[in-house]
């Protein structure tokens, strides 16, 4: 299997002090997919700026030829699906299609609560996202939608001239528990892990390894429960929340090693976050251009 790699470019820089130029770089780097964040704000960045996912994407997308663009990951957290559904086509329009939706259950951070809500249990989670992405799916394949459902409505909702992949933009389904896996199943063109966040602080490498082989295998039971070949299922890793850490970008023989491992797991993209320095995604620009450059050759 060919491996892509992709990276995310975190909307911390104003875009005429090094945002636009980062995109710019990730095209001419020869980089699948450059995603970023869909937050409000995120953990250490919090005070800190911070820009919205789908303005920051619009404007890569019109300084960009050839790369995809991409959210990992959009959420419920302070969003509907209907007027999502709207920037998402326009965005897709803006682009030529080369929009990729990542999309997952959200968490417990500064997002579930920034419109003054309380966060919600993670089962009023898991049940907002079943109808979340089932919604979103309908209002990006049909020109009207009239729906009401126990977190969401859509009344006559237009979105015409719809996307332009069709029959809508790809949705890759951020998902580790049974119920995500089973949209993920159903409604994603891929599967995005960041592996077992339990082995973050104290796992080995290869106890990741392991988790990540039954998460695999748990996306496969879950296709197999409605007759989808988990083969047509694109595997994602976003790179960075592993015990690893940042080691992979120490070097080029580093990240060889780190993906070719999950290669061996079925993966097909690998997603590198870009560079910032002072945080925990610090890493040698030159050696991050190294293995965008070389790496994928040493894999195929």
């Amino acid at each position: 299997m060919s491996l892509r790699l992709s990276t995310v470019i975190l909307p911390y820089r104003r875009w005429s002090e090094g945002g636009r130029q980062a995109w710019q770089r990730a095209e001419e780097l020869g980089f699948h997919t450059a995603y970023t964040y869909d937050h409000l704000s995120w953990r250490s960045f919090r005070d800190g700026p911070w820009f919205g996912a789908v303005p920051t994407l619009t404007a890569a997308a019109a300084v960009t030829d050839r790369l995809r663009l991409g959210t990992l990951v959009t959420s419920p957290n302070f969003r509907h699906p209907v007027n999502l559904a709207k920037e998402l086509i326009s965005l897709d329009d803006i682009s030529g299609g080369r929009v990729t939706l990542g999309i997952g259950a959200g968490g417990t951070g500064f997002d579930a609560t920034a419109l003054g809500q309380e966060p919600w249990t993670p089962r009023e989670r898991a049940d907002r996202f079943a109808e979340f992405v089932a919604l979103l799916d309908q209002l990006l394949t049909e020109d009207s939608v009239s729906y009401k459902g126990d977190f969401y409505s859509a009344h006559e909702a237009r979105n015409i001239p719809g996307c332009v992949q069709r029959p809508r933009l790809p949705f890759a389904v951020a998902a580790t528990g049974r119920r995500g896996l089973r949209l993920a199943a159903r409604h994603g063109q891929a599967w995005v892990t960041t592996g077992d966040p339990k082995l973050y602080e104290n796992g080995t490498p290869e106890q990741s390894v392991q988790a990540i082989r039954a998460q695999v295998g748990k996306l496969a039971d879950a296709c197999a429960e409605i007759g989808r070949d988990v083969a047509g299922l694109d595997k994602i890793l976003l790179t960075g929340f592993t015990p690893d850490r940042g080691r992979p970008l120490e070097s080029l023989d580093a990240f060889v090693d780190f993906a070719g491992r999950h290669q061996e797991l079925g993966f097909a993209e690998i997603v590198v976050h870009w560079p910032i320095p002072d945080s925990d995604f610090a890493a040698d620009e030159k050696v991050f251009e190294q293995i965008a450059m070389e790496a994928l050759a040493q894999l195929h």
